[in-house]
């Protein structure tokens, strides 16, 4: 089972319908997905995916119930762990108690290929326990400047705390590849001069108003515009998951 959490600096770039819709591409390949809805501030994965759960994380919190009970069918196969204000709950908990539930993350295993939490933005210490939980982190950004700032503050505190931290960038609402790879080299530029540390190209989405569409619509983007500008962009994200490239390729193809 890989461990991928999805994070971003700054709010409103799309994190959560990245992780929905990049769930759905993997879970296409074949892949067992569980999506984890890891945010501390607006847990609303059910809401956003258009889900009602009978079970969330608040009943494990509880110790009512284990993870893999509280397990909801989601879109296209995967399962989804719903949240709510027990997400704040588990982060207050004491070191004894949040490691314990984090070793419960394992029992996912035997039926978990992908495990994506959907972190909360920013550099709240209680994040930092699911980014470091992670085989691999996926920073979501944007062409816009600011966004390309708070990416780096994330990932400067990121590798502070986790030094050998596998840390991937990808561009969201790219309105070319070209804006994308010159978006991802200035961020890796500035990842290596000041941090000495590499960051990989997860790849682009292209900016697409069906993803927003999807949104307001409580709608997966995926299934619901099959043939949208955005799925191939999709799928080769998540074939980048599946089958990595080298780090030599990666660097020369962006």
């Amino acid at each position: 089972m890989r461990t991928i959490a999805i994070t971003s600096g700054k709010g409103g770039v799309g994190k959560t319908s990245i992780a929905i819709n990049l769930g759905c591409a993997l879970s296409e390949a074949g892949k067992r997905v569980t999506l984890f809805d890891a945010d501390l501030q607006l847990a609303n994965l059910d809401v956003a995916l258009g889900i009602d759960s009978e079970y969330s994380l608040q009943h494990v919190v509880s110790g009512e119930l284990s993870l893999t009970q509280i397990l909801t069918p989601g879109p296209m196969g995967m399962r989804i762990i719903t949240g709510g204000s027990a997400v704040t709950t588990l982060m207050h908990a004491g070191p004894q108690r949040l490691a314990k539930f984090m070793g419960q993350l394992d029992d996912l295993a035997a039926s978990t290929d992908f495990l994506i939490f959907d972190t909360a933005a920013g550099l709240d210490n209680r994040v930092f326990a699911f980014l470091k939980r992670a085989d691999e982190v996926l920073v979501v950004l944007t062409p816009e400047p600011t966004s390309v700032t708070d990416a780096y503050a994330t990932i400067k505190v990121l590798f502070r705390r986790k030094p050998d931290a596998t840390v991937r960038a990808l561009v969201n609402r790219a309105p070319s590849e070209a804006v994308a790879k010159a978006t991802f080299n200035a961020l890796k530029t500035t990842v290596q001069n000041f941090l000495d540390k590499d960051l990989l190209y997860a790849g682009s989405i292209c900016r697409d108003d069906c993803l927003e569409q999807a949104t307001l619509m409580r709608a997966v983007a995926f299934t619901q515009f099959p043939d949208a500008e955005f799925v191939p962009y999709l799928r080769r994200v998540a074939q980048e998951l599946i089958v990595p490239a080298s780090p030599q390729v990666l660097y020369e193809s962006a």
